[in-house]
Parts: C-alpha cells; sequence; structure tokens
C-alpha cells in the first residue's frame, strides 16, 4: 500500500504555474528522489507536500488518509496546516536552526511546544520533558553528536547543522522525511557526512523524499526517481530507468551534464 499518494496537484504564483498536473506515488519504507534543473519546481513539490505551500488543486493522501484536496480545501487554518504537517519532516537546505538554542534545545523544542498544549501535561510535566530531553539526546547520539548537544549553532560546522536539522526533523516521528537538497550549502568535504546519514537512516527504512543535485547519490540510494522540467513531471521510475534508460531527450540532455562533469 503507497503512504503517499500525489494526484494532478498544480501550484501558481500569480500568472506563473510552477506545479503542472503532478501524478506520483510512493511506498512505505522508500526513498523518492527529485532531481531536475533550477526552477523546475522541485522545491515548491516539496514545499506544497509540508503545506509551507498550499497547492491550488489535486489530491494528497497519506497512509490512505486525504490531507488534501483541491476540491474542497481552498483556504486550511493554521491549525489544519500544522496537523497536516505532522505526517512530514522537513529538512531545509539552509539548516534554519534557531541560533538562541542549543543543539538539544532545538532538537527538542517543537515537542515540548506541542507538549505543553496537551490535556493533563501539568500534572506530568516533568515526566513529559524528562521523556522528551532524553528522545533529543538519542537522536543527536544517533547522529554523531554527542558531545555537541550543549553547543550553538554559530559552533557548530554545516555538517553538525544539517545533522541537527535532520535530529529535530525525526524528534515528531513524522511518516515521511523530507530533505531540500540537504549538502547544497555545505563544503564538499563536508557533504558526505550528510549523505551518511542519509544512507543509515534509509537501511533504518525511514521513508524519505529527497530533492538533491547529488546524481550518483540519488542513483545509489534511491528506489524511484522524478525528473522534473518546467513543472513537469517528465520522467517516473527506478534509479535505472531514469538515468540509464531515460525517455525523454530533455531527461538525457539534463543527465549528459552530470556525466561530463
Amino acid at each position: 500500500m503507497a503512504i503517499l499518494e500525489v494526484e494532478h496537484v498544480s501550484k501558481s504564483f500569480e500568472n506563473t504555474e510552477v506545479l503542472k498536473d503532478i501524478c506520483f506515488s510512493l511506498e512505505k519504507s522508500e526513498i523518492l528522489s527529485i532531481i531536475g534543473s533550477s526552477g523546475s519546481g522541485k522545491t515548491t513539490l516539496l514545499r506544497c507536500l509540508n503545506f509551507l505551500e498550499t497547492p491550488d488543486d489535486g489530491i494528497i493522501r497519506v497512509q490512505n488518509d486525504v490531507v488534501f484536496d483541491g476540491k474542497k480545501q481552498k483556504q486550511l487554518s493554521e491549525a489544519e496546516i500544522k496537523e497536516k504537517r505532522l505526517h512530514f519532516g522537513y529538512v531545509f537546505q539552509s539548516f534554519n536552526l534557531f541560533p538562541q538554542y542549543t543543539a538539544l534545545e532545538n532538537v527538542t523544542s517543537a515537542r515540548r511546544l506541542n507538549a505543553k498544549k496537551q490535556p493533563g501535561f501539568k500534572a506530568h510535566k516533568k515526566e513529559i520533558l524528562a521523556e522528551i530531553e532524553q528522545q533529543g539526546i538519542q537522536l543527536l547520539t544517533q547522529m554523531g553528536l554527542e558531545n555537541r548537544m550543549h553547543q550553538y549553532p554559530h559552533q557548530l560546522s554545516g555538517g553538525q547543522c544539517q545533522r541537527v536539522a535532520i535530529a529535530r526533523a525525526l524528534a515528531l516521528n513524522p511518516d515521511i522525511l523530507c530533505f531540500d537538497e540537504p549538502t547544497s550549502a555545505l563544503d564538499p568535504e563536508l557533504t558526505g557526512e550528510v549523505l551518511k546519514v542519509i544512507k543509515e537512516l534509509a537501511e533504518k527504512k525511514m521513508t524519505m523524499v529527497i530533492v538533491t543535485h547529488e546524481m550518483s547519490f540519488a542513483k545509489e540510494v534511491s528506489d524511484k526517481v522524478i525528473f522534473m522540467d518546467d513543472g513537469y513531471v517528465l520522467e517516473y521510475g527506478t534509479p535505472e530507468e531514469v538515468f540509464d534508460y531515460p525517455k525523454e531527450e530533455r531527461t538525457k540532455q539534463f543527465l549528459s551534464r552530470f556525466r561530463n562533469e
């Protein structure tokens, strides 16, 4: 059964159509990489999945539940958006960590905020906050940051900041983890440590959607690949189908640039 189904999703900004009739599905534990030139709609698609942008039309299902239906939900309340976002963890290319928080505080902040809104929080505050902190420690340890959890973002390298951001996204136990070009803000020598973490998550069967320019990585780690061009899904298939036997001439042109580098 598909964990994620996207049907005929579209999105425009003013008079510019950025996403055009997007359709694909993803099974639980699968990894989908989205590739394509800058401006092809990759990040907008990811932001629509996470409700950082609201699609204009189409249907999005997670675990067979409709989380968006463009025929019925033209306007979403802030509470509805926050609820829908819980299905997805989002790792930004520029980290987006709170500079005034330590690594551990960045990882636990969202869960702490959510816990305070739950019935019975005051009665069990100490136990709840202790459990949240313990989970944060475990996630940072999983990221290889057990000796950095009380440091602030300005004291960390770019690769370490990105690993904190991954731990933060995992803290809410999302169904699907999304990455928006997770290595684009990193020096080349730091890229490997973040890709290693993503590979480890893949081995643990985490369902992921990854927008990336790392072609060799996408080919190695993905179960499915989407090539986007001018707002359309131009190719959609296994890494072998998209990378080795592309059907569209535009896909062949795009991939040839990377083969020649």
